[in-house]
């Protein structure tokens, strides 16, 4: 397996996020798939947020994260830098690929001059295995799930 910055739109990597995304969250918020991509156009930048990392496994996405500066949660914009759209396929998972993508969080934030960051999840139990540290309960005003959880992690 392995984990690339994810550089350019015109390649199949790209078009697979896309998708993913497009499917996780852009139905649910009501974005188009157009939306969904501009967005993500925009997220792979080489040397300032946001940036998009893939892990591939025999050259095939499996699954992804990114570093962003802007909001993730529109109730806390006082809440900044984030790790969002951490997602991995269905027919990889169980394959480790979470570990691997998070084994390699840590670096990249580091190499973007971060000192922490921030995710919110329902996840219990996965992202602490990772050293991130739960800070509170949050409100989302998402319908689906209005109460999540506020881990930070601290960059060494």
């Amino acid at each position: 397996m392995e984990i690339i910055r994810l550089e350019h739109s015109n390649n199949y990597i790209f078009d697979k996020i896309c998708e993913w995304n497009y499917n996780w969250w852009g139905i649910r918020n009501n974005n188009s798939f157009e939306e969904v991509k501009c967005n993500l156009e925009h997220c792979l930048c080489k040397e300032r947020l946001p940036q998009t990392f893939v892990a591939l496994i025999d050259g095939e996405p499996a699954g992804m994260y990114q570093l962003s500066m802007s909001e993730d949660l529109i109730s806390r914009p006082d809440i900044y830098p984030w790790l969002i759209n951490v997602y991995v396929d269905e027919k990889f998972r169980g394959r480790n690929v979470c570990r691997k993508l998070m084994n390699t969080v840590n670096e990249n934030a580091k190499k973007a001059n971060l000192t922490e960051l921030f995710l919110y999840t329902k996840h219990i139990g996965l992202y602490e295995k990772f050293g991130w540290e739960f800070v509170e309960e949050i409100k989302t005003f998402k319908d689906d799930s209005p109460i999540e959880r506020l881990y930070r992690l601290k960059i060494k």
